[in-house]
Order: structure tokens, then sequence, then C-alpha cells
């Protein structure tokens, strides 16, 4: 075995443990759909459709899925109960393949892009925001990239405070002002010493507050053209994050941020402790954004890269 697939093994062991809750519930459930029965009929298919739908996998991704399989039975005539399993995962990969989800997010950056790399950060208060940029932090500076951390949620001293202990914990600096300042002010500062430093990544933390999506959407993009003067094109990434455990919920909060600013990546967080694993594929496929990276345990080095064919053999099983 070489040095990089034990590695490769590794992880995929800490996937396979992070999504054994949904696993269990999906196969649980499907073994008894097809139980005493060997082909694959209209009555399986809407048992297979109720599954998917309470995996949360959601409404419309699963009606895509099932149409999908049910064009396979159509051209094949004959398919036995033992052929689903695979199909199902086949047709997964297809969809999250068309959404854009690439198999190459190993917490390297882009060649073509600019140093700094900038990557504002955003979603609700809860969801493992601030954690899961501590992660990041802790995987770019493993990967030789020296990182700045920007604490732009200036509304919560909660929230700072437990980004400077990430910063402390991975050995980065962080970049904050008192509570209540301008959060435009802060990611201003964050580029601005990140640039005269010569820093690769920076990862700015903001509020989460959704009750008035006017007002977000305005301080949202404040920051973003404020970023663009220290650093033009920045922010490059804007990374939503989701806490999967929620189950449909995550799926309103996508909705939400979307609509508040262009979001083009997802992690999705906390999906060892649930059986919701499936809003992975729902939410990719609904938002077509791709999904960057999931969140599978608390430990620092629990934030993965989404590859989405290993995702889809954890959850479905190999071929």
């Amino acid at each position: 075995m070489g040095f990089f697939d034990f590695f490769q093994k590794e992880g995929k062991g800490q996937l396979d443990k992070g999504l054994a809750k949904t696993k269990e519930g999906l196969f649980s459930k499907l073994a008894r759909a097809v139980a005493g029965k060997s082909t694959v009929d209209d009555e399986i298919l809407d048992e297979l459709e109720e599954i998917l739908i309470t995996s949360d996998v959601g409404v419309e991704t699963t009606l895509h899925i099932i149409e999908r399989i049910e064009r396979r039975v159509a051209q094949e005539k004959y398919l036995s109960t033992s052929e689903l399993k695979n199909i199902l995962r086949e047709e997964v990969v297809a969809l999250l393949t068309e959404n854009r989800t690439a198999d190459d997010n190993d917490f390297v950056l882009p060649e073509t892009a600019g140093r700094p790399y900038v990557i504002m950060v955003v979603g609700v208060n809860g969801v493992g925001k601030t954690t899961t940029i501590g992660k990041l932090a802790y995987r770019f500076k493993k990967n030789g990239y020296s990182v700045y951390l920007g604490a732009a949620d200036t509304f919560r001293a909660a929230a700072v405070e437990q980004l400077l202990i990430w910063g402390e914990r991975v050995g980065v600096p962080v970049v904050r002002q008192k509570m209540g300042s301008d959060p435009a002010s802060v990611a201003f500062d964050t580029l601005s010493s990140a640039k005269a430093n010569g820093a690769d990544v920076v990862i700015i933390d903001t509020a989460g507050r959704l009750h008035n999506k006017v007002g977000l959407m305005n301080e949202l993009t404040k920051i973003k053209r404020v970023m663009d003067k220290v650093v033009p094109g920045a922010p490059q990434e804007v990374l939503l994050i989701l806490d999967g455990s929620t189950g449909q919920n995550a799926f309103e909060q996508a909705r939400q941020f979307t609509a508040a600013t262009e979001v083009t990546a997802l992690a999705i967080t906390k999906l060892d402790g649930t059986a919701r694993g499936g809003v992975v594929v729902g939410i990719s496929d609904q938002f077509k954004t791709p999904v960057k990276y999931i969140g599978l345990g608390e430990g620092i080095e629990d934030l993965q890269p989404f590859r989405r064919r290993e995702f889809v053999d954890s959850l479905f099983g190999e071929k």
C-alpha cells in the first residue's frame, strides 16, 4: 500500500463510520421493501420514493432519481431487486456529477487563483460555522499555506472568542475589532494585513442572522465590495455552512442564503450524528451548488473533502 493510499483508506473508514446511521436506516428500509420480490415493479418504486423522501433526499430530487430508475426499467424490461442497490448508486453518482460536485477538493488552492485566496463563510448560528473555519484553517496550514482569519461576526462575542481559540489552536493570526464594529471594516483590515504579509488564504467569518433577509443581503454585499477593493475579485469563494442533522431545515437555510448572496460552494456538517445524510444529495441537486466539504465528527481532522464516488459508495455500498 502506497503512502497516499493509506490516508485515502483512513479517510474512507471515517466516511463509512460517519454515514453509518444514514446507511443503516436506508438499507433496512430498502431490504424490507424488496423482501420476497424478484423484480422491480411500480410498488417497489413507490416504496423507494418514500424511503428517499424520509431520508431527507427531498421531494424534487427523489422524483428525479425515480424517473431515472423508471427509464432503466423501461429500457431493460426486467430488473431484478438484487440490482436495485447498484442502479440507485449509479443514478445518484450521475446526479451529483451533473450538479458540478467534484472529487478534487483536497484543501488545495487553484493554481490560477491569485493570492490571497479569500473565502467568505456564511451560515446561520449553530451550524458549526466557526468550528468549520478553524478546521479549514488547520487543513490549509497542514498543506503548507499561510492562513489569516477575520472575525467579522461582530454581533456575537462568543463567535469572536471561539475564532480566537481556533486561531491559537491552529497557530494562525485572527484579525478582530471591538464588538459591534462594522463587519466590512474587519474584512478590510484582515485582507490588508494578509496581503501585506504575503498570506495564501484568508477566511472571513460573517454573522448568521436570518431575521431580515434584506439586511443580511446588504451586509454581505458591503463586505464583498470592500474586500474587492483590497484584493480584486475577492472573495473568490462564498462557502455556505449547513447542518446536515436538521434535514429539511437545511434546505430552507440554503434557500435563504442563496437568495441573499452568490453561494459558490457548500459544506455540510454533523453528518455523523444523524440518519439524514441524504440531505447532501438533495441540496446539491436542488441548488446546483457543489458540495465541497462534509463534517463527520468533532475532531480537528473530521472535516473531509467531499468526493461524490466515495460518498455514494459509503452510502449505498460499492459495486
